[in-house]
């Protein structure tokens, strides 16, 4: 039983800011290499995701929320364009627009988001996202299971 084909996906948020790269350029490019992380423990998560696994897409600035739903479609690989083995990437396709965007403060206020990597350390870009903190997202948002 121990083949990586029979993973279960992994759950992850990864912040950007919309100014610079959005949800809407995401759905409209489709699929987007996702790359400038360059804090050591958001580069660690990112070495750690495989194709399959689910991303939330939260928009940093003045928006604070989670806006969208995306899928890993790569392994993580050296950025093309820094020619630093230590810096990756990985491809992100997008998945759906969230019904409602589910902001920081409503994430705060839930005790379901206690650990959430986005509370503790606000800055981290990549960040793990437990089962239970995905399904309550899609609730929070609206969306029907």
């Amino acid at each position: 039983m121990g083949g990586a084909d029979l993973k279960m996906a992994n759950y992850w948020l990864v912040k950007s800011e919309p100014s610079t790269y959005s949800y809407d350029d995401l759905e409209r490019e489709k699929t987007a290499v996702w790359d400038g992380v360059k804090n050591p423990v958001a580069l660690r998560n990112l070495r750690s995701m495989h194709a399959g696994d689910q991303v939330l897409v939260y928009h940093t600035g003045d928006q604070k929320a989670v806006v969208g739903w995306a899928t890993v479609v790569s392994a993580p690989y050296p950025d093309p364009k820094k020619g630093d083995e230590k810096l990756v990437v990985i491809d992100l396709k997008a998945h759906r627009r969230l019904p409602r965007p589910v902001t920081l403060a409503q994430i705060k206020a839930d005790k379901t988001f206690a650990d959430l990597p986005i509370v503790r350390q606000g800055r981290l870009s990549v960040s793990p996202v437990t089962a239970p903190q995905w399904k309550r997202v899609l609730q929070l948002s609206g969306m029907d299971d």
